[in-house]
């Protein structure tokens, strides 16, 4: 690694200073523990969105069509989620039912139930009843599902009427709240939203980005002395925003100890009251789980002993979470469908690849790829880890399965891992209108691309391969698993040293520790000097390495100040002369968007020196390199094209999106410098990771893994963080989430070793 004389090779001439309003302080990315997700920062809330305003972009983005291909996406998406959480509902509602006997059978078992029912009720004779069947011409095979158009953006819920939004806004004004939450309040309570909030001011909590001392404040102003600290209202209340903070920082559920710690911080006077008044009413679900691990202090009861049996299930060690029913769900669904991923796994009947066919496409690999194949020949799920050269080894499956004749879908997290995939795979990118099978998971799950659907939903694939695995989040993986048909097998790849998720949830981790199917580990390191300080991070080594060609180059600075001057001088000038990458291939990585040297500030001096201009609209220019959030913990990076009056014209992934004037301040911000979060799932040929001392707290293993790992040529550090870096990537891991996927997976899925 070089050091700084070689980094001021590489950063001569010096840049003027840029100027940039220092911002408040750093804040790290999205995950947190379970303390401190009880109050996420501004920037850990952006980071689970993916934009500056993120919770209120998440609203905006459910509540209003935007044009522009991007946006139908998006939408159709969400519908995709509003239509798994259906199909849950109804699962869930059909198992508590009760079951009609012999509702199970099929074949010759379910015709003879069938014969004997009709013979007790009189319907038909014995002799009539049990006479051999007549042969019946072959069923037709059914149609290849064909594959669905692109589907129009789905309707945007009706906007309220004016006269409720006026009413909405009177309470508001009286209450000392902006009169601008008006239509936001409307449409998320629904009707009769003036009165709803009168009566229990605290509702307002339910609008993203209200905070607890504003509605605190607003209910003193409504209520008076009729309220207070231990108001039950404002118990319930804060016990649900409480967990929807959590799943912002990355918990799908939180501890009850550390539910009530938080609402204890909130002058909860009596927290577990709180807790169960949410719980009574609805909000809320509860959980009870087994302790993984926990000692055994009592023998295991004889066989048939319930008793003991019941004692023994008494005494086992539980823990208590409390979570919200959306999340809840889906992990439950995820859980249920990956069990039925791994049962429904057909027998080798003739219809598809047999062994020797499968073995013939292993050994025709090497290494590992060889390994992948053979164990997806052999497992409905297989899981597959390993770095950027690792990639290989999925691609090496796609293009072997799909020489079987089976139908292969693959999909990435970005566009850019998209392109890279179909690279490997010798395969198209989809782009909605091809039959490429290199897809992003975001357009799968949309209809936007890949394979068509069967009349039941199902996706017409027979093996799917899902790249860039940790960044799923539950609710996004229960819709992958739940799109599968019986008998299709899945593949779930990825670099486990990365971040997780920016939703909530630690999926691919949950698996991986379930260790209830295979797992194939790649010995393909990544190559270079770059790839060889990765793996290093990745075991918690922050060692030197060679770098001849100035690969990787340290820069250490003063303070922020220093850090942004150093940062736009080697994107504008050092990198592209002395490696020959031009700035616009060149990305900048710094912990939070906030702080002296964070997003916000590091795009404003890299927009005066890059491309500047007076912002015209909404703080944007031509040729402004951006990021778009359609939809919370979606991120698409792209430009700006133009602006009029339909609205802000970008081109993201290399394809035209139209942001309406009113999404841009919620949806769009400048993208010289991303977080790691916002980088996951793609590279560059250039990278200029920017660590100023006050984001020391901020970095973890996983976050310095992720941000080095986003270089493929060369990696610049500006760092002012001295020891903090080798302590945070030697003693640092990956910050816990409270999750229960694991816990559901563990009775559900066989042993395996």
């Amino acid at each position: 690694m070089s050091t700084e004389s070689a980094a001021a090779e590489v950063a001569e001439p010096e840049a003027p200073q840029a100027a940039a309003e220092p911002e408040a302080e750093a804040a790290p990315e999205a995950d947190a523990t379970p303390e401190e997700a009880a109050a996420p920062t501004e920037d850990a809330e952006a980071d689970a969105t993916g934009t500056d305003d993120g919770p209120e972009s998440a609203a905006d983005a459910e509540g209003k069509a935007e044009a522009g291909s991007e946006l139908s996406e998006a939408e159709a998406e969400l519908a995709a989620q509003r239509e798994l959480r259906q199909r849950i509902e109804e699962r869930k509602a059909a198992k508590e039912g009760p079951l009609e006997a012999g509702a199970k059978l099929q074949g010759t078992a379910a015709d003879l139930l069938a014969a004997v029912r009709a013979v007790e009720s009189g319907e038909k004779p014995v002799a009539s009843a049990f006479r051999e069947p007549q042969p019946v011409a072959p069923r037709r095979p059914a149609p290849e599902p064909v594959r669905r158009p692109a589907p129009e953006a789905p309707a945007a819920p009706a906007e309220p009427a004016g006269e409720a939004v006026a009413a909405v806004a009177a309470v508001l004004a009286e209450g000392g709240a902006p009169g601008a939450l008006a239509p936001r309040a409307a449409a998320a309570l629904g009707e009769g939203a003036d009165e709803r909030l009168r009566e229990d001011p605290w509702q307002l909590l339910r609008l993203p980005g209200v905070r607890p001392e504003q509605a605190d404040g607003f209910a003193r102003a409504l209520l008076g002395d009729a309220c207070g600290p231990g108001d039950e209202r404002r118990g319930r209340a804060l016990t649900v925003w409480l967990l929807e903070q959590a799943a912002l920082a990355g918990h799908t559920a939180l501890d009850a100890a550390a539910l009530t710690a938080a609402l204890g911080q909130r002058a909860v006077p009596d927290p577990e009251e709180a807790a169960q008044g949410a719980l009574a009413e609805g909000d809320v679900l509860v959980f009870q789980d087994a302790l993984e691990d926990a000692p055994q202090e009592a023998p295991a009861p004889a066989p048939g002993d319930e008793g003991a049996e019941s004692e023994a299930e008494a005494a086992a060690p539980v823990r208590v979470l409390f979570g919200l029913e959306r999340y809840a769900m889906a992990e439950e669904s995820l859980a249920d469908g990956l069990a039925r991923v791994i049962n429904s796994l057909p027998k080798d009947d003739g219809s598809g690849p047999g062994a020797e066919a499968w073995e013939s496409a292993a050994g025709a690999a090497s290494g590992s790829a060889a390994e992948l194949i053979r164990a997806v020949a052999a497992h409905g799920l297989v899981l597959h880890t390993g770095g950027e050269a690792a990639r290989a080894e999925p691609a090496a499956l796609v293009a072997a399965a799909r020489s079987l004749g089976l139908r292969v879908c693959a999909a990435a997290h970005t566009a850019d891992g998209q392109r890279r995939l179909a690279e490997q795979a010798g395969t198209g990118s989809d782009d909605g209108e091809g039959e490429g099978c290199a897809v992003t998971v975001a357009g799968l799950l949309s209809g936007q691309q890949g394979p068509g659907r069967d009349a039941d939903g199902a996706l017409a694939v027979d093996l799917l391969v899902v790249l860039d695995a940790p960044q799923l989040d539950v609710e996004a993986a229960a819709m992958l698993v739940e799109s599968l048909p019986d008998g299709a097998r899945l593949v779930l790849s990825g670099d486990p040293g990365v971040l997780w998720s920016a939703g909530p949830g630690r999926v691919f981790a949950d698996v991986l520790a379930a260790r209830a199917c295979p797992q194939i580990a790649s010995r393909t390191p990544d190559p270079g000097p770059v790839g060889e300080l990765v793996s290093g991070i990745g075991v918690g080594e922050l060692t030197e390495v060679a770098a001849p060609d100035k690969e990787v180059v340290i820069v250490p600075v003063r303070d922020a100040a220093d850090a942004i001057r150093r940062t736009v001088q080697l994107v504008a000038d050092s990198v592209p002369r002395a490696i020959g990458v031009p700035a616009e291939h060149t990305q900048v990585i710094t912990p939070g968007h906030g702080g002296a040297a964070g997003t916000r500030a590091l795009n404003a001096a890299l927009k005066e020196r890059l491309n500047p201009g007076p912002g015209r609209f909404g703080g944007f220019d031509p040729g402004d390199r951006v990021a778009h959030a359609p939809v919370p913990g979606r991120t698409a990076l792209g430009r700006v094209v133009r602006a009029d009056a339909e609205g802000l014209h970008l081109e993201c992934d290399g394809a035209p999106v139209v942001v309406a004037k009113e999404r841009v301040e919620q949806s769009v911000r400048h993208a010289w410098a991303v977080t790691a979060h916002q980088a996951a799932g793609r590279r560059w040929p250039a990278a200029v990771v920017v660590l100023p001392g006050d984001a020391a707290a901020a970095l973890t293993r996983p976050w310095v893994y992720a941000a080095f790992s986003r270089a493929e040529r060369h990696l610049s550090v500006v760092q002012g963080v001295a020891q903090a870096l080798p302590q945070a990537v030697a003693e640092r891991p990956a910050k816990e989430r409270t999750t229960r996927l694991r816990t559901l997976l563990r009775p559900q899925l066989p042993e395996t070793d």
